[in-house]
């Protein structure tokens, strides 16, 4: 049987910018600033479907792997972002979350986070979740390495940390499992993106590189999600 319910969470793995600018014979950065306006127009229609948790995997442990000048570009660019999307964000009742370790970006990039967290907090929509310096292994062994310290100290008993218990622990403690995971750019890897979370999400593969991926693109993934019979493993 099909499935009518709109997805409560989506992710979006959003793969492709490099591969943008290298077919346009631009540099990487061009790729990265047309990722930005693919972003932004996916927050804006996705506040508008019913979808109440979308997860963005913006900038993963990996990334630090990258040319030190395109890092230095990639995080000064979600600075921007947050300088002028803050009041955006607040007039369109989206709220502002952040997963992954922020420790190790610099003092004003966490301030700006923080700001734009808190002055979004009480708006009641959207939830604009971004993965920031996020890895999935990295999340749950710090999942596991607290889990262990409370059973150490006795706060909980070993067999209390049930799944649900454990998932208290996870960066994304009170929110929705995603019920839909979207990749762009024609590649079928999860790239370390959500590895507990995504147990029993829907899988969608877009050819179209990120910068290209549009409202029409996002209104086909849903579609494609309400075509599919989600049987969670029964």
């Amino acid at each position: 049987m099909a499935n009518s319910d709109t997805p409560r969470h989506i992710a979006i793995i959003m793969d492709g910018n490099g591969r943008w600018a290298r077919s346009r014979g631009l540099p990487s950065i061009a790729g990265h600033r047309a990722g930005v306006k693919a972003a932004q127009e996916i927050v804006e229609a996705a506040s508008g479907t019913g979808v109440k948790v979308l997860t963005l995997f913006t900038f993963s442990t990996e990334n630090w792997k990258r040319p030190k000048r395109e890092v230095g570009a990639l995080l000064k660019l979600l600075e921007n972002y947050l300088d002028k999307e803050t009041d955006k964000l607040n007039k369109n009742n989206i709220r502002f979350m952040v997963i992954g370790d922020v420790d190790a970006f610099s003092p004003s990039l966490k301030a700006r986070l923080q700001r734009t967290i808190e002055s979004t907090g009480n708006n009641t929509g959207l939830i604009l979740n971004l993965a920031l310096n996020y890895g999935g292994r990295d999340e749950i062994l710090k999942a596991a390495r607290a889990a262990a310290l409370d059973i150490n100290e006795g706060r909980i008993k070993p067999e209390e940390l049930t799944e649900e218990a454990f998932s208290g622990y996870l960066y994304t403690k009170g929110l929705p499992d995603p019920d839909l995971l979207i990749r762009t750019s024609g590649e079928f890897r999860i790239s370390n993106f959500l590895l507990w979370q995504i147990s029993y999400a829907e899988i969608y593969v877009s050819n179209k590189l990120w910068p290209d991926f549009g409202t029409n693109d996002l209104a086909g993934a849903i579609s494609e999600y309400r075509s599919r019979d989600r049987r969670f493993g029964g």
